[in-house]
């Protein structure tokens, strides 16, 4: 087996992974505080903030409390109605990015700590592998930027001068 540090899906799934976050926050700081925190109006549209709050949550529950058995306390269902100033959710982004490699190593090397972790509407941690654990990661994180990337378009296009 290659090294942690050298581990094909690790360095994968570190890499798509920060992409997708570095791409988030852009989308965050062009926005700005006022913007980030609006919904469009759309039933059931979530704000960007709360989009990328959200992102932060399913890492913390996923990796860090799966995987690394931290019992980082969630509570998902306020993940969608979170508020705040951009500046310290991008702080939150980088601290989990931060803790990602970890994590990612200790489910590379030794599988998953805590199957009985809770935080999510799925039941999947009881009998997933740490690969399962990882790709959902990023199917998340890539699902939720899609949607934060159209969030943002539709912010956008409200704030745009009507044509004659």
């Amino acid at each position: 087996m290659n090294a942690p540090d050298t581990n094909p899906l690790g360095e994968a799934m570190l890499s798509v992974c920060g992409e997708t976050l570095d791409a988030m926050v852009s989308i965050l700081d062009a926005l700005g505080d006022d913007r980030a925190n609006t919904r469009p109006a759309i039933g059931g549209a979530n704000s960007p903030y709360a989009i990328v709050f959200h992102c932060v949550g399913v890492i913390e529950y996923w990796a860090g409390s799966v995987i690394a058995g931290l019992r980082i306390p969630r509570d998902r269902d306020a993940e969608f109605t979170a508020t705040g100033p951009v500046a310290p959710l991008i702080d939150r982004v980088s601290d989990v990015r931060g803790r990602l490699p970890g994590w990612v190593d200790i489910a590379l090397i030794e599988g998953i700590r805590d199957r009985s972790a809770t935080g999510s509407t799925r039941a999947d941690a009881a009998t997933a592998s740490p690969e399962w654990v990882l790709m959902h990661i990023q199917r998340e994180l890539a699902q939720h930027l899609g949607q934060l990337e159209l969030t943002r378009d539709l912010l956008n296009l409200s704030d745009a001068p009507t044509q004659a």
